[in-house]
């Protein structure tokens, strides 16, 4: 990245990304955060910021923004950061650790975050804001959305396909060809076998015994 970053967050996804960056060779420039970190040297070394109206001191044209903001279901506050921010006419990065694995035929869009161990396959598009989290395996030709979250080791198999605003949970699997609505909820450890209507809420195991032949 050319630009030099400011990061919205100083939490522990904020931290993990500052560490990414950091392996990446990138210039964060300064933080923005209702509280500091005290935690993370990295943090130690950039500007703070107090307020998000503090980010206006730069031209948008400059620099792009980090979303470090962590994603929970049924929580938008990561998606409004983006949406404040991007009206105001900034651009956010889009991260990938050097430790992910991503085909040169798959489409991340703006603002997107691959972490350690993710892997993307081939045709995959990944939505605006979406967080691809540690150890995630998104199949070939699977489409998600926007404002998702696929935590850490869910599995998405072929051609999948995720509205906005989805959480898959840690450990859980959508099997191929499974449509998921907007706004819903993966449990984590789930099977989804079946498509997924728009904001429900889906747990639990389901698995199949054959007796023995």
């Amino acid at each position: 990245m050319s630009k030099p970053l400011i990061m919205i967050g100083s939490g522990g996804h904020a931290s993990v990304l500052m560490d990414l960056l950091h392996l990446n060779g990138c210039n964060v420039i300064a933080y923005v955060s209702s509280e500091k970190n005290n935690n993370n040297q990295m943090f130690e070394s950039i500007q703070y910021l107090s307020d998000d109206d503090d980010i206006g001191q730069f031209n948008p044209d400059d620099v792009l923004l980090v979303n470090g903001l962590g994603s929970l279901p049924k929580q938008q506050n990561r998606e409004k950061v983006a949406a404040f921010f991007s009206k105001l006419g900034f651009s956010f990065a889009t991260v990938i650790s050097p430790h992910a694995i991503v085909s040169s035929s798959a489409y991340l869009a703006q603002g997107v975050q691959v972490m350690s161990g993710a892997i993307i396959q081939t045709g995959a598009y990944i939505g605006e804001n979406s967080i691809i989290n540690t150890g995630a395996i998104i199949e070939h030709d699977c489409n998600v959305g926007a404002n998702n979250h696929i935590a850490p080791r869910a599995t998405l198999c072929g051609n999948v396909t995720t509205q906005d605003d989805v959480h898959i949970g840690v450990h859980a699997c959508v099997i191929q060809g499974v449509d998921i609505g907007k706004n819903v909820v993966v449990g984590a450890g789930a099977s989804v076998v079946t498509n997924v209507e728009e904001k429900s809420v889906v747990y639990g195991h389901q698995a199949l015994i054959r007796k023995k032949e």
